[in-house]
């Protein structure tokens, strides 16, 4: 590849746990750059590197793409089928499941603080419930397995979610919660998130 890939990741980011794992999906080689969210300087170092001061961002020659979601599509677009799934139907409700995902959830993000560790489970809210339920739903049709047979974006992106829940005493039932154990012991996930830790 003439131009190389840059990714620019985040520590504490879980968008950037999702990028780099499409990244890593897709068999990229790439340059990683990580910014100490949170240290002293840190919105100045990101300034220069992110159009909108946020992670992840992927630069590939004068391509700069600041968003989770556009890097998994890219990343498919430079490795075919390894990112989301080679049949157009497949493939379609893979970007409905991501989609609903990075827009959604929002009670879930917002009373559920991505935590690393098990912390005690709070109250949950009727609101944090219904999108507990609805998420549920779309693993029980995993059944305990990758989304769509083999590891895709899609599962990338809800192994956050699964540990998230996890870490909060959460675990949903029958295959939705076989899906969550089955993500959580994903070894590329776990690897990423060994990495992380030094981001």
């Amino acid at each position: 590849m003439s131009n190389p890939l840059k990714l620019v990741v985040g520590r504490d980011s879980t968008w950037s746990i999702r990028a780099y794992l499409s990244m890593q999906l897709a068999e990229l080689e790439l340059e990683l750059t990580t910014v100490p969210l949170g240290e002293k300087g840190y919105r100045q170092t990101l300034s220069n590197l992110s159009p909108t001061g946020l992670v992840p961002v992927l630069q590939h020659g004068d391509l700069l793409l600041h968003d989770s979601l556009a890097i998994s599509e890219y990343a498919n677009e430079l490795s075919p089928g390894t990112v989301l799934p080679v049949d157009k139907g497949k493939r379609a409700l893979a970007r409905s499941y991501l989609a609903e995902l990075h827009s959604g959830f929002i009670n879930i993000r917002t009373e559920l603080p991505f935590q690393l560790k098990r912390v005690e489970q709070p109250m949950l809210s009727s609101s944090l419930e219904k999108e507990l339920q609805r998420l549920s739903v779309i693993w029980q049709s995993f059944d305990g397995c990758f989304a769509f047979g083999q590891a895709s974006a899609v599962d990338a992106f809800y192994a956050v979610m699964a540990l998230r829940l996890f870490n909060y005493g959460i675990e949903l039932d029958d295959a939705a919660g076989r899906y969550q154990h089955h993500l959580m012991a994903w070894p590329l996930f776990k690897h990423t998130l060994k990495e992380a830790e030094n981001w």
